[in-house]
């Protein structure tokens, strides 16, 4: 991917593909999916702003705790949003008998999952009641059973449903920003129509498709989550002042206190030896106590473990 970069870097010249050709054809062969089922964004995080600001809906329901983007997209296209709480005795699990719109599968920061069929048989029930699905699967690149739950073949046919993925975490490029939308063509059309023409940059085209080409990258990523994952997940458990770690599905995972108090102390003591976690309480459904750690290389994680423990002692 540095390589394409590079290579690329004399075009910066001139204005990049407006269509995207080339990283639309890698991404219709990786994904298997229709190319004019595709809308690029520049990071999968635009794509929700442009959802909202062309389908204007009046109220937008918001399983929580989830990414904190969805909720200021909305509110930044005049919507209403409300919550819909999903509760620590469930594993916070969704009940797709009841609404939702805008759903993570993976939940971040929960890991929760629902699979394709649960998410096509919600996508046929909101349509029926005139509402739109947004099912974020920008972690589900890192599942080795990806297939069971995604639903990148069925969106293209779904009327109402856009689902958003993102190529910047899982090739870890954040500072290019890059990701797609998948959804009917007449959707796609209709958002293409409303975006800035040239939102994907040169060198963010010529990344997505060496990477997206990447197969040995791809297959060492997953292999690695679904090895180290569990592991460091069973370990992090152990730690004295941990309450609850929920089971990882990408790479992170959520984890409990036993003391919310502790909190802002291991927080602070952690951030003084180089090492940065999430603190949890600013998800609307999650108190105080509750963090969210990456899942990175062993040596980074055994350190988090070896200072986490010393700081208990």
């Amino acid at each position: 991917m540095k390589d394409a970069i590079a290579a690329h870097i004399g075009g910066l010249v001139h204005y990049p593909d407006p269509e995207a050709r080339e990283l639309r054809a890698a991404l219709a062969e990786v994904y298997e999916t229709p190319e004019d089922t595709f809308v690029l964004g520049n990071g999968a995080a635009e794509l929700f702003y442009l959802f909202f600001e062309v389908e204007r809906p009046k109220r937008v329901l918001l399983p929580v705790p989830s990414f904190s983007e969805y909720e200021r997209a909305a509110l930044a296209s005049g919507a209403d949003v409300e919550y819909f709480l999903l509760r620590e005795r469930s594993g916070f699990a969704i009940d797709c008998e009841a609404l939702a719109v805008v759903l993570g599968n993976p939940n971040n920061p929960t890991g929760t999952l629902l699979s394709r069929e649960e998410l096509v048989r919600l996508s046929e029930r909101l349509t029926a009641l005139g509402c739109s699905l947004v099912v974020d699967e920008s972690f589900l690149d890192f599942r080795r059973d990806e297939a069971e739950h995604t639903i990148r073949r069925e969106a293209g046919r779904l009327p109402h449903c856009l689902l958003v993925r993102s190529l910047t975490k899982f090739y870890a490029m954040p500072g290019l920003r890059l990701g797609f939308g998948v959804c009917m063509p007449a959707l796609a059309a209709k958002l293409d129509a409303h975006k800035d023409v040239w939102n994907v940059n040169l060198l963010a085209q010529a990344a997505g498709v060496a990477a997206l080409h990447d197969k040995d990258y791809q297959e060492k990523s997953k292999a690695f989550i679904a090895e180290t994952a569990p592991k460091f997940a069973e370990a992090v458990a152990k730690l004295p002042n941990v309450a609850t770690v929920l089971p990882p599905s990408a790479n992170f995972l959520l984890l409990r206190l036993k003391e919310a108090g502790q909190a802002e102390g291991l927080i602070r003591g952690l951030r003084q030896n180089g090492i940065l976690i999430r603190d949890c309480a600013t998800f609307a459904g999650l108190s105080e106590g509750w963090l969210r750690l990456a899942v990175r290389k062993k040596e980074e994680n055994e350190r988090l473990l070896a200072v986490w423990r010393e700081m208990a002692n």
